[in-house]
C-alpha cells in the first residue's frame, strides 16, 4: 500500500475511502482500516469567480403576481414538517456543503441525531416542507392550480392526473386517462393536460370536458397567451387552437412549423411565444402573426425550460446553464449572462420570498432543486428528492410544489421571516 494511501503517525494503513459502517453509526473495528472522517468537500458553485459582465443582468422588479385564489390559505393539514424535527435545528443557517444521508432516505440509517447529513428533504432556513402527497407511482410531469378552485391538479406518467383537496391536502379524485401524462397547466378556470395524440380540457367551473385532437405524439408542454392555446409535440410542431366564446370551446388555428426535433417548453410573454426544443435552440414566434421572428442558438443541448421575468428572458439546458436573454440596442434578445452548474438543468420557475424579493427555482438531473437569489444568483437552499424533479409550481401566499420522478408531490412555504433578513434587520 503506498504512503498516500496512509495517515501520518503510524498505526493500520488507512484505505482512503469512508467506512460505511462508520458513516451508518455501527463500526466495531478498532483499529480500522477505512476512514471515520468524511471525505474532503470539492468547491460549490458558490466557490466559482462570477463573470465580470454580472452588471448586464439586473432585475428591476419581480414575476408578476397571480391573481388571488383559494391558495391563499394553507390547509391545517399541512401542519409545518420542518424544524429540527428529524434534522438540523432551526436557525443554524444553509451551508452550501449540506448533503441528505442517502440511508435516511431509504429508512435505514441507524446514526439517528449523530449523522453528519442531512434527515430532512431540503437545506435552508427560509422555507420549509409542508407535506408530502404520495399517490402518482411514476413520474410527475404537471401540477396545476385552476383559478375559482380549492384544488390541486397533479399528472403523471403513470397515465392518471390526480386531484388534491387543499382543505384535507387528501386525493379526491384519480381520473385516469389510459395515456402518459405529459404536462398539465392552468388557466382561470380550465385545466389542460398534454397526453399522447391528444389535448384534454377541463372547465373547472362548467364540469364540462373536451378532447382537441391533432397532435402526433406525445405533448411535451402547454401554454396560453392573446385567446390561443400553444401545444408542444413530439415531432417538433407548435399547433394552435383559438378560443370560441360562442361554443365556449376551442378551434384549430395554426400549426407553427421551424423546430427540427420535438418542442419540450413553452412560455408566452409581451405578446411573444418562446419554445424550446431538443433540436437546442428557441424559437421566438409572434402571437398574433404566428411567424417564427428569429431562433436563438446558443445552448449546446437540449433546451428544457423557458422563464419570462420581466423584460428578461431565462433558459435551462442539458448543457449545464442557466441564460438570461435581454433585448440589446440590435433589437433581437442576446445573453447577457450564464450561470453554470455541475449537472444538467431540467425545469425554471419563479416567485417572490416572504419579504418580496426575487427567487429562481431550478432543478438539475442530480435529484436536487436549487434556489437563487436574482439577480446575484446567491444560493437559498436545496431540495433533494429521490429522483429528478421535472414540475414545479408557485402559488399564491408564498407556497410552491415540486413533483418528482418518484411520483412525490411536496408542498412548500416560504417563511415569514428568515434568520438572515431577521439578522439583516436588527443591523
Amino acid at each position: 500500500m503506498g504512503i498516500d494511501n496512509r495517515r501520518s503517525g503510524g498505526g493500520v494503513p488507512t484505505i482512503d475511502e469512508v467506512c460505511r459502517h462508520w458513516r451508518a453509526g455501527r463500526c466495531t473495528r478498532n483499529p480500522c482500516q477505512y476512514r471515520h472522517s468524511e471525505l474532503p468537500q470539492p468547491c460549490s458553485n458558490n466557490g466559482r469567480q462570477q463573470p465580470s459582465d454580472q452588471r448586464n443582468f439586473s432585475l428591476s422588479g419581480s414575476f408578476p403576481q397571480r391573481k388571488p385564489n383559494t391558495y391563499n390559505r394553507v390547509p391545517s393539514k399541512w401542519g409545518s414538517q420542518g424544524g429540527a424535527v428529524n434534522g438540523r435545528p432551526k436557525g443554524t443557517g444553509f451551508k452550501a456543503q449540506d448533503q441528505i444521508c442517502k440511508y435516511w432516505m431509504s429508512g435505514k440509517c441507524s446514526y439517528g441525531e449523530r449523522c453528519k447529513f442531512l434527515h430532512r428533504w431540503f437545506a435552508s432556513d427560509d422555507f420549509t416542507m409542508l407535506a408530502q402527497l404520495a399517490g402518482h407511482e411514476k413520474v410527475i410531469s404537471g401540477i396545476a392550480l385552476p383559478k375559482g378552485s380549492d384544488k390541486l391538479y397533479s399528472g403523471g406518467k403513470d397515465g392518471t392526473v390526480r386531484v388534491w383537496d387543499c382543505q384535507t391536502g387528501k386525493c379526491a379524485t384519480v381520473i385516469n386517462l389510459g395515456s402518459e401524462v405529459g404536462c398539465v397547466i392552468s388557466e382561470d378556470p380550465w385545466v389542460f393536460v398534454g397526453i399522447n395524440n391528444c389535448v384534454k380540457a377541463w372547465n373547472t367551473q362548467t364540469n364540462s370536458e373536451l378532447s382537441l385532437c391533432g397532435p402526433s405524439g406525445q405533448v411535451y408542454a402547454l401554454a396560453v397567451g392573446n385567446e390561443k392555446l400553444f401545444a408542444a409535440t413530439q415531432d417538433g410542431t407548435i399547433l394552435v387552437w383559438k378560443f370560441a366564446a360562442a361554443t365556449n370551446g376551442f378551434e384549430p388555428a395554426a400549426a407553427l412549423q421551424g423546430h427540427s426535433a420535438s418542442v419540450v417548453t413553452l412560455v408566452v410573454g409581451a405578446n411573444i411565444l418562446y419554445s424550446g426544443s431538443m433540436d437546442n435552440t428557441i424559437r421566438v414566434w409572434g402571437l398574433e402573426t404566428l411567424q417564427c421572428i428569429y431562433t436563438l442558438r446558443d445552448h449546446t443541448s437540449v433546451v428544457m425550460s423557458v422563464l419570462c421575468w420581466d423584460q428578461f428572458l431565462l433558459s435551462c439546458s442539458l448543457d449545464k446553464t442557466i441564460k438570461v436573454w435581454a433585448v440589446t440596442k440590435t433589437g433581437k434578445l442576446e445573453v447577457t449572462y450564464t450561470h453554470e452548474e455541475e449537472h444538467g438543468l431540467l425545469a425554471l420557475s419563479g416567485m417572490p420570498d416572504a419579504q418580496g424579493k426575487p427567487v429562481l427555482i431550478c432543478s438539475c438531473n442530480d435529484n436536487t432543486v436549487r434556489l437563487y437569489d436574482l439577480p446575484s444568483f446567491k444560493e437559498r437552499g436545496k431540495i433533494y428528492a429521490k429522483e429528478e424533479t421535472r414540475a414545479i409550481q408557485t402559488a399564491p401566499g408564498g407556497l410552491f410544489f415540486t413533483g418528482d420522478g418518484n411520483g412525490d408531490l411536496k408542498v412548500w412555504k416560504w417563511t415569514e421571516q428568515s434568520p438572515a433578513a431577521a439578522a439583516t434587520m436588527q443591523q
